[in-house]
């Protein structure tokens, strides 16, 4: 197993911005984006990261930009480290594999969520309310149902903590009733061709989230797209409505870090090695059963 890249840096200067998971590099037109094996949990990184999770993620998303290239424009300039300026290149050992070099984007403060089954936060909203982003359902739905449909449910980003779930028409006053149109429509595009690839694969995707952007009046697709970061994926072949499902993600972190007796409101204990094996198996296999390809 190789050695977890929690956190980048060039010798002159560090990243313009960390989030959760990404580091960014403003490049003036361009940005680089790269992706660290950080992982998070319950709104916070966990110390001890998830080795190859960074490089998972960015080849899943390659691998969905050239699927969806004809649906959508997106932000993907290379991810070849020799198309990158030479101060990356020197260090190939952090930034290749796990890196973007991408178009600067106007970026809509909404995430663009897709749910195709019941859980998560729609779930708990659902129980009590009978909807979702204040979107009506029919009665009697169960955990992990199949919705009538797929429901374009946003959220407002947040820089820390969670997302919020917001209703349709919010999403509009926010960024424009023809944005939120547009949008909307390509992210159920987007979904929909990527749920009956991943079903051809034996793979269920449960929802997702998606970032958008303009860039000269287009919309583009941008950051990741249908990585286990950014969406549910179940196991078809073990699927019940009715209860929870296993899923290609974190949930070895979430199940470890809930029986510690961690208040979640404080730094995280370090992952064991057993819990990081796990998970980074997990994020692999779904990177291999999605792409058909088993080396990063």
């Amino acid at each position: 197993m190789s050695h977890a890249v929690v956190e980048t840096s060039l010798p002159d200067r560090a990243p313009t911005a960390r989030g959760k998971v990404r580091d960014l590099y403003d490049l003036g037109d361009t940005l680089l984006l790269v992706a660290t094996d950080r992982i998070s949990a319950f709104d916070w990184v966990n110390p001890v990261g998830i080795p190859d999770k960074g490089r998972i993620l960015t080849q899943i998303s390659l691998f969905w930009f050239e699927q969806m290239a004809d649906l959508i424009p997106n932000h993907l300039i290379s991810a070849d480290i020799a198309d990158f300026p030479a101060e990356f290149q020197a260090l190939p050992e952090v930034f290749a594999g796990r890196s973007m070099l991408v178009k600067k984007c106007e970026m809509f403060p909404v995430e663009f969520v897709i749910r195709g089954y019941l859980a998560g936060s729609g779930l708990k909203e659902y129980t009590t309310t009978g909807t979702v982003c204040d979107i009506p359902l029919p009665e009697g739905l169960l955990e992990s149902s199949k919705l009538p449909s797929p429901l374009y449910t946003p959220a407002t980003k947040a820089t820390d903590g969670h997302d919020i779930n917001i209703s349709p028409e919010k999403a509009a006053e926010i960024i424009g009733e023809s944005w939120n149109t547009r949008a909307s429509e390509a992210a159920l595009a987007v979904y929909n061709r990527g749920q009956e690839i991943a079903a051809e694969r034996g793979i269920i995707l449960c929802d997702t989230k998606f970032e958008f952007g303009t860039l000269n009046g287009e919309l583009v697709l941008a950051d990741e797209v249908l990585t286990p970061d950014s969406s549910r994926f179940w196991p078809a072949a073990t699927y019940r409505a009715g209860e929870a499902q296993p899923s290609f993600d974190k949930q070895f972190v979430r199940d470890y870090l809930s029986s510690t007796g961690w208040d979640k409101n404080s730094e995280q204990p370090p992952l064991p090695e057993d819990v990081v094996a796990q998970t980074r198996a997990k994020y692999l296999e779904a990177y291999t059963l999605l792409t058909g390809k088993k080396d990063l």
